[in-house]
């Protein structure tokens, strides 16, 4: 399944959380533009490097049906970042 909502959580500079819920499918509808460039690109670098490209959209594909559930917690200093894909 591919995921459907992202939550961030970024830590403040006064030690208070920040969430954000970001819905997928309309950030990727408003970024469509930029995806086909993203596309056009991934296809010029794998015949240049002479990797299929149903190969590495199969790939791609694993990795997105891999996320729902995943967790990532990134605390460096005064920065902290957790992100929730559902």
């Amino acid at each position: 399944m591919i995921p459907q909502l992202v939550t961030v959580r970024h830590r403040r500079h006064d030690g208070s959380w920040l969430r954000l819920h970001v819905p997928v499918l309309p950030v990727l509808l408003l970024l469509s533009p930029l995806l086909i460039l993203a596309l056009l690109a991934g296809l010029i670098a794998c015949h240049v490097n002479r990797i299929s490209p149903l190969g590495a959209l199969r790939g791609l594909g694993r990795l997105l049906w891999a996320l729902p559930g995943t967790h990532i917690d990134i605390d460096d200093g005064a920065t902290a970042m957790q992100v929730h894909v559902r």
